[in-house]
């Protein structure tokens, strides 16, 4: 009987596998949190106290771009860097064909709300630019949760959440966006990291 109910563990663990993206590093998140910690900072430090309005053409605006660029790229380089290391320690491919419909579904939702986000920034709606990105990045990681780590879902509703508070609240766009994109993932990279990294 116990080897029967091994046999059983043994096989969904085996489909689970087969079925999402593990190599999911915890560290990663919390690594994100803080780029996006800091570049909210260095907004603030550009903009003044009182987030005077920007144009597009202005000097601030082009800063405020670069170090959301920065932020973007320097957590794609991190989550693929230490996802990589975490895939190669245990014997498994980064990119397969699991990996391939994560970030399908995670792109999706994030493509439109960037689009959307430009859009808005054209038709000068400064203030919904915060909650905007919040929401449709809370989306994509519930969209794209089925293919890995379950507390990438509950992640994705904390920040829709906090997307459509911020809404309410327009004119604190940066504290929300600091909430959402920092404190939320080094909160949830940290429950990850030591519920699956610190266990495997």
């Amino acid at each position: 009987m116990e080897n029967y109910l091994k046999d059983i563990q043994d096989i969904k663990k085996m489909m689970d596998r087969s079925t999402q993206f593990i190599s999911l590093s915890g560290l990663s998140g919390i690594m994100a949190g803080m780029y996006a910690l800091a570049g909210a900072y260095a907004v603030r430090v550009i903009t003044g106290e009182k987030y005077k309005k920007i144009t597009l053409e202005s000097t601030e605006f082009k800063m405020c771009l670069a170090i959301l660029a920065g932020i973007f790229i320097l957590s794609i380089s991190t989550a693929f860097i230490l996802s990589s290391i975490k895939a190669k320690k245990h014997g498994e491919t980064l990119w397969n064909n699991t990996s391939k419909r994560l970030v399908a579904n995670f792109m999706i939702p994030l493509s439109t709300g960037g689009i959307f986000a430009l859009l808005l920034i054209n038709s000068h709606h400064y203030g919904l630019i915060a909650p905007v990105t919040l929401i449709f990045y809370g989306l994509a990681c519930i969209n794209a949760s089925k293919y890995t780590l379950r507390d990438v879902r509950y992640l994705g509703l904390t920040i829709t959440v906090i997307g459509l508070v911020a809404t309410y609240a327009i004119g604190y766009g940066l504290e929300f966006w600091a909430l959402g994109f920092g404190v939320c993932h080094i909160v949830y990279g940290s429950m990850m990291y030591f519920k699956y990294d610190r266990k495997q």
